[in-house]
């Protein structure tokens, strides 16, 4: 008889806050002194009205998130890295009118047999959804905690059946300048070059933690935290969290991230959350939750470890950071 052993992060159905709560939550003032919001009354009022119109989404809960405390949904949906729309963090929120989640196709090209674009709509039909609760901090030292909806990462790869020869998986950001603002301005105007490239190791995309989010506290996403598909790899950086993905590309060498690319000194493939290396310009072994003043200890894997670290028990994690 098979037994099921409980894994640690699993949470039971009565500990997760309902979702009523979260919007009974205003503490935009509480964010902390690495993640203030200024915004005006009149734009916080349209900001609220349009998030309110997201459509719910039906989904199965899951026990993900022992112990933890959600953000906010207001903290999650305001406060975002979306360079494509603006390198300032609060006008994603409000910029982010111009993408249009529906429809949308993505593509699979390189070492895979089925080349199929697959239209979101159809790959929702197919796929069942499923929420997640998962930490999630940010290279900068900021942090948050998500209620996810969406899928495994593997369930999306498997659609494609990448060869034998696919070693890493890269994923781009959508390129459309009439989408996002910041693309308009070109490579030497724009805030970094476009499009958006992450990646991940074969053994990384297909580990049970890796999800693909098509909502978030029971709705679909928000346009600023990645509409209609993103990436969720919990113990890495949220840099490696890619955004309105519609590219993936299965390679049999290492690709090179955006960010890699652009400062290779402070940032690298991995991006494993690790307090024990710090970034060049600062540590590393804190982190401020959005609605605290107060920082506290990082996590090594953001505190997923016990899950993940076998995947790099041979490797220098100070070199190949």
């Amino acid at each position: 008889m098979y037994i099921f052993k409980k894994p640690r992060w699993q949470l039971s159905q009565t500990e997760v806050t309902d979702e009523a709560l979260f919007h009974k939550r205003r503490d935009f003032l509480k964010l902390g002194a690495a993640a203030l919001v200024s915004s005006s009354v009149v734009m916080d009022t349209l900001w609220a009205a349009k998030n309110d119109l997201l459509s719910p989404l039906a989904f199965t809960p899951t026990p993900y998130g022992k112990e933890l405390e959600l953000s906010t949904f207001e903290q999650a949906s305001t406060y975002n890295n979306f360079y494509e729309f603006s390198t300032a963090k609060e006008k994603p929120a409000r910029m982010a009118h111009t993408l249009r989640p529906s429809p949308w196709e993505v593509g699979f090209h390189g070492e895979c047999e089925n080349t199929t674009p697959l239209e979101v709509s159809a790959l929702l039909a197919t796929l069942p959804l499923e929420e997640r609760i998962y930490r999630f901090r940010c290279v900068e030292g900021w942090s948050m905690v998500v209620p996810w909806i969406g899928f495994p990462l593997s369930a999306l790869l498997a659609i494609a059946k990448p060869t034998s020869k696919a070693k890493y998986v890269l994923f781009q950001t959508k390129y459309d300048p009439t989408m996002f603002p910041d693309q308009r301005k070109g490579m030497r105007q724009g805030a970094i070059p476009y499009p958006y490239v992450e990646g991940l190791r074969m053994d990384e995309a297909m580990h049970p933690l890796a999800f693909v989010a098509v909502g978030m506290y029971g709705k679909v996403l928000p346009n600023q935290n990645g509409a209609p598909l993103r990436l969720i790899v919990p113990w890495k950086y949220g840099f490696k969290s890619i955004k309105s993905i519609d590219h993936v590309a299965f390679a049999t060498t290492e690709p090179k991230n955006t960010w890699q690319a652009l400062n290779p000194r402070e940032y690298g493939f991995y991006a494993n959350v690790n307090p024990h290396v710090d970034h060049p310009r600062w540590s590393q072994a804190k982190e401020r939750k959005l609605g605290s003043f107060l920082k506290t200890e990082t996590l090594m894997f953001n505190g997923y470890g016990e899950e993940v670290a076998s995947l790099y028990k041979e490797m220098d994690l100070k070199r190949f950071f």
